[in-house]
């Protein structure tokens, strides 16, 4: 029997891969970053070639590990696939060469397109079949961006000689040796291309935005078979088993399987799915309307919520208001003083996301008073990542009534202060699993369930035990004066 499951997990800014053993822990992992490309204020590109080359220099690490310990790469039964989303790509189908960098989802150059749509009324076109919001974000308006703007690539897309891919597509393309353009349903929703409905890629919009048909992705099975890796390659035939944008990845990893769970990551912002069944919701409050994967020929739908900063405003700390020298310390700092003291920490930086969105807020610090000192306000930018979340899960259990279990993973989960304090201004229980790695843990668990290596999501409930609950100790009233509190500084800081 294979022991091992390997994740390869493709980030904004670097590119890792993970084996996993049957009992789901993590074995061995390594990491290569790679440059990141900014040719204009608000653009933000990668080179293709780099993205691939540090997941292969990520992969071939992990098959080394295994030859020094005495075995090979026959011991991974199954691949899975996780990735950046939105971020979008266009290349020769013959020589597999980029006509252009990828565009990266945080690059905002067709905010000009998006805006026309929406003078068009072209709103509810999208939302009601893509679940999305009109928006730069998406991949959309990023391949009309690269046909308008590059020399000769509107035609010979057209020719049928280029093909189009999210960073899942590149790599599977690239690992298979050319041999599979596919995605999955994940990644295909989030494209706004794609009809969340049908299942199939909206020949509406295509028409629209005058992108062929033939440059797309087959869209499969988040949990199925995406082919099988070139010995070329890697020195091997591997079986690709899964593939789902990261988010989806990681709700798929904390096992939130049920109608109504939640997981939360706090890494650099805030993203927060909820698992809503077969039930495709549209959102009354900001949230997105997404696919959480599709297994068997079925897809299971979410509502997504973002914070634009969450764990950034620990960084802003460190590196621009000096106050503290790693985010190791906030905890002991904020739990140093009794209360926030009235200071209230809105991290506006961007804007602010779910469910306000609003690109003009800003951000402000109020409440300050001549006995407020550095540890209120590093206490209130730690209170300010749950304000944040609480104000997503109150959206997102308005649009669904159904709130079930909330998981939380990524790098600010490990601060016990904040996780107390998320518990209590929720009023509900968090669970904070053994492996906050919940991306690369969801790749491997939708590749191992296809393949066989764990045979079912009750054997992944069970390799997944939960590791902490944190259970609210607030009084209500608390709670109501401390909400209150936020909303007004939220006021303070919006501009619409």
């Amino acid at each position: 029997m294979n022991k091992y499951i390997l994740a390869l997990d493709q980030g904004t800014t670097s590119s890792r891969a993970v084996l996993f053993d049957r009992s789901g822990a993590k074995v061995f992992a390594a990491q290569y970053e790679f440059p990141q490309i900014f040719p204009k204020a608000g653009w933000v590109e990668h080179d293709p070639k780099d993205i691939l080359d540090s997941q292969l220099h990520a992969l071939r690490d992990c098959i080394e590990f295994l030859k020094t310990g005495g075995e090979d790469i026959s011991e991974i039964a199954a691949i899975g696939v996780t990735n950046q989303r939105e971020t979008t790509m266009i290349w020769d189908k013959s020589t597999g060469e980029p006509v252009y960098n990828a565009i990266v989802w945080q690059c905002r150059r067709t905010a000009d397109t998006c805006d026309r749509f929406e003078e068009q009324g072209l709103d509810k076109f999208f939302r009601s079949k893509t679940g999305l919001l009109i928006d730069p974000y998406f991949s959309a308006t990023k391949i009309k961006w690269i046909f308008d703007n590059v020399d000769g690539v509107r035609e010979r897309a057209q020719r049928g000689e280029l093909l189009f891919g999210t960073v899942d597509t590149w790599l599977i393309w690239n690992l298979t040796g050319g041999r599979v353009h596919a995605t999955d349903y994940t990644n295909a929703s989030r494209t706004m291309l794609f009809n969340i409905h049908t299942l199939e890629w909206d020949r509406e919009i295509l028409g629209l935005l005058g992108i062929p048909e033939c440059i797309l992705p087959e869209v499969r099975n988040s949990s199925g078979d995406f082919g099988v890796t070139s010995a070329d390659v890697i020195g091997a035939e591997i079986p690709i088993c899964g593939c789902a944008g990261d988010q989806q990845a990681a709700l798929f990893g904390q096992c939130c399987y049920l109608k109504g769970d939640v997981k939360n990551t706090y890494g650099t912002g805030g993203f927060l799915l909820m698992n809503t069944g077969d039930e495709c919701v549209e959102s009354k409050n900001g949230l997105l309307t997404t696919i959480a994967w599709g297994i068997g020929g079925k897809v299971t739908y979410a509502l997504e919520g973002s914070v634009f900063v969450s764990g950034a405003v620990v960084k802003w700390l460190r590196d621009e208001l000096c106050i503290i020298n790693s985010a190791e310390e906030t905890a002991a700092l904020a739990e140093s003083v009794p209360d926030n003291g009235g200071v209230y920490f809105v991290p506006a930086f961007v804007g602010l996301g779910t469910p306000y969105w609003d690109s003009d807020a800003r951000g402000v610090i109020c409440g300050l008073t001549r006995g407020a000192g550095r540890a209120h306000i590093v206490r209130a930018a730690l209170e300010a990542i749950a304000y944040q979340t609480a104000d997503v899960i109150k959206a997102m259990e308005e649009d669904t009534s159904a709130l079930g279990l909330i998981k939380v993973d990524g790098g600010a989960s490990q601060n016990d202060f904040l996780m107390q304090f998320q518990s209590d201004i929720l009023g509900r229980s968090i669970i904070r699993p053994r492996n906050v790695e919940s991306t690369a843990t969801g790749a491997a668990f939708l590749a191992g369930l296809h393949c066989g290596f764990w045979e079912n999501r009750e054997e992944l409930n069970r390799v997944s035990q939960k590791f902490r609950e944190f259970i609210p100790a607030m009084q209500e009233s608390e709670r109501s004066r401390l909400t209150d509190g936020w909303k007004q500084a939220v006021g303070r800081s919006l501009m619409k």
